[in-house]
């Protein structure tokens, strides 16, 4: 896979792309980037583009993007407009973790855009509230990439794939210094509490029973939020499915493509 660049509302966007088909639309979650999806890309009879959304990885900075005023919603302005720029019709959108929420606030405001959804230990319609004691912490993981590399460990607990994780860490490492604070932020604002509820286009949760960011609370919540959404809890995985397990993930995703209309 060769990755290329797109200039999206102005700002240069990272993705890589493999097959052709139903266009998959991947998007990975906070101190993310599309390498998260390295053993996803491979979906026969698919599409499959994974990006790097603005402020992190190889993609270029949001500009005046900070604490005061980071959306998510930005996100998936951003998110929409490589849809039309890519000429992707109706791609499922798959979103791990903040990707999740990314995915959900596209879904909630232009569902023309959408095929299906596939959301990877989600953040829920409620948002997902980081304490602003806890700042300090993640400052220290942008200034400390040790620090970083134990954080990001908790989140990929079955992971045995060393140099993939790696590799992570380092992009991890390209998110945008104001981001940090400001993804905390806009995950602690995010709310689409009540606006779901009319996507009646296919849905999948999957979580993981290990995951020490996003409850079963939170997973069962974010199925409810939409009508007919089937939940999938995987026993052994945490956060991070698709890095964890992936022959196990991409058996779940395939099923789930296969079975669309």
């Amino acid at each position: 896979m060769d990755g290329n660049t797109i200039l999206v509302n102005g700002i240069p966007i990272f993705y890589v792309a493999m097959g052709a088909g139903v266009p998959v639309l991947l998007v990975h979650g906070n101190t993310g980037s599309s390498l998260w999806w390295r053993d996803s890309m491979d979906l026969p009879g698919f599409r499959t583009v994974a990006l790097d959304l603005p402020n992190f990885g190889r993609s270029g900075p949001v500009p005046g993007y900070a604490p005061e005023n980071a959306r998510l919603e930005t996100y998936a302005e951003f998110l929409a407009a490589f849809i039309e720029a890519m000429k992707l019709d109706r791609p499922v959108l798959v979103g791990h973790s903040l990707g999740g929420a990314v995915v959900q606030a596209l879904a909630a405001k232009r569902p023309e855009l959408v095929r299906a959804l596939v959301l990877v230990d989600s953040a829920a319609p409620s948002g997902l509230v980081t304490p602003k004691e806890r700042h300090p912490a993640i400052e220290m993981m942008r200034a400390n990439p040790a620090v970083l590399a134990m954080a990001l460990k908790t989140v990929v607990p079955a992971m045995t794939d060393d140099a993939w994780f790696a590799a992570l860490v380092e992009d991890a490492k390209l998110m945008a210094a104001p981001a940090w604070i400001g993804n905390a932020e806009a995950l602690s604002r995010f709310d689409l509490r009540g606006k779901l509820s009319g996507f009646g286009k296919p849905v999948l949760v999957v979580w993981g029973r290990k995951d020490v960011i996003v409850t079963e609370a939170m997973a069962r919540e974010t199925a409810a939020a939409f009508p007919g959404a089937r939940l999938v809890v995987v026993e052994e995985a945490g956060h991070s499915v698709m890095a964890e397990l992936p022959a196990a993930w991409r058996k779940i995703l395939l099923e789930f493509l296969a079975d669309l209309p």
